[in-house]
């Protein structure tokens, strides 16, 4: 399968995308960094990036993989990256409270009756009879750092079923990864497209989703410098414009399947860029699919669940008690959700 051309994925998605080409551009061309993981949930970043829809407003982007939120959230402080697409973590709120970083908009949501995060356990855990979260007390689960996304979903999970669980901090996805498959730890929660691959190839078992203990959880959002918020609005904005157009056909193309087969894999393609780009794409693509989590239309704010996840942080003293909505949340560019 080659790369659908651009004016072909215009033709394919009509008013989906047109809809957004007399969006906002900045003056002159401006090259700018972009960090991302390589998850599927990223996908309105790489769409952008190769429809043209960042260079219809100015924006000559180059993508910036990560491993994890946190090193992110230090790369827009440090200046070494512009945008970020990742979940709130404890570093990054820490940053927005020094004035380093500021969330700006949303990105992926669950949503109940759309393909969401999984809960998954080892088959060694499974083979000793963990068959429902509430099997998870005193298991060992998988995060990356305290205070990040992993951490916060497990929490809840365990205050939810009333059980206490051990969190096991391994840096990077691929190391719970390894950890899960080898035993290491017994549980996890991760984006649909990582956990149907290891469950398809029977390293692991799903045992729940996330949306049943968080329905509504606003998991990553749009991340920048306070200092382009205050002195470059319009480069924000222009952004944001090129950013929607990119959810936007990533939700018509694998979530709301409103395209047709040629829309659905025109996305994969794009998205077989850059996950699961080792594999050939016709073992890739039902991972990818699979793991089509909803964007958040127009980048809306999930609010109360953004609220919900900085009063965790303080009760679990991962912030200062301080530390409010306003201070890590910009919310004048994009409605709430």
């Amino acid at each position: 399968m080659s790369l659908i051309t651009r004016r072909q994925s215009l033709a394919l998605l009509g008013a989906v995308s047109l809809s957004g080409l007399a969006a906002p551009a900045i003056a002159q061309s401006r090259k700018i960094n972009v960090g991302a993981l390589r998850f599927t949930s990223h996908a309105a970043s790489f769409t952008a990036l190769y429809r043209g829809y960042f260079e219809d407003v100015g924006l000559d982007v180059n993508l910036v993989f990560f491993d994890a939120a946190q090193p992110m959230a230090i790369a827009i402080a440090s200046g070494d990256v512009d945008f970020g697409v990742t979940a709130v973590s404890g570093g990054l709120i820490s940053l927005a409270q020094k004035g380093a970083v500021k969330v700006f908009g949303g990105a992926a949501k669950e949503e109940p009756g759309t393909s969401g995060q999984k809960i998954l356990v080892s088959n060694a855990a499974y083979e000793s009879g963990v068959r429902t979260p509430a099997d998870l007390n005193g298991k060992r689960f998988g995060i990356s750092q305290a205070g990040s996304s992993f951490h916060y979903m497990g929490s809840k999970i365990a205050a939810t079923e009333g059980i206490d669980m051990q969190y096991t901090p391994l840096q990077s996805v691929g190391n719970i990864i390894g950890s899960l498959r080898s035993g290491q730890i017994d549980a996890w929660a991760i984006v649909p497209h990582i956990a149907s691959q290891l469950t398809a190839s029977g390293a692991a078992h799903e045992i729940a989703k996330v949306s049943d203990y968080l329905p509504d959880y606003q998991l990553t959002t749009l991340f920048t410098s306070p200092r382009l918020i205050s002195e470059e609005r319009a480069l924000v904005e222009a952004f944001l414009a090129a950013f929607n157009l990119g959810v936007d056909d990533f939700n018509a193309a694998l979530v709301d399947n409103t395209l047709g087969d040629d829309g659905r894999d025109s996305m994969v393609e794009i998205i077989h860029q850059h996950v699961y780009s080792d594999q050939p794409i016709k073992q890739a693509t039902g991972p990818i699919i699979a793991g089509s989590m909803r964007l958040a239309s127009g980048s809306c704010l999930g609010a109360a669940s953004l609220r919900d996840q900085l009063d965790w942080f303080r009760s679990e003293n991962l912030i200062d008690q301080d530390v409010t909505y306003e201070t890590v949340i910009d919310d004048s560019f994009v409605p709430q959700c």
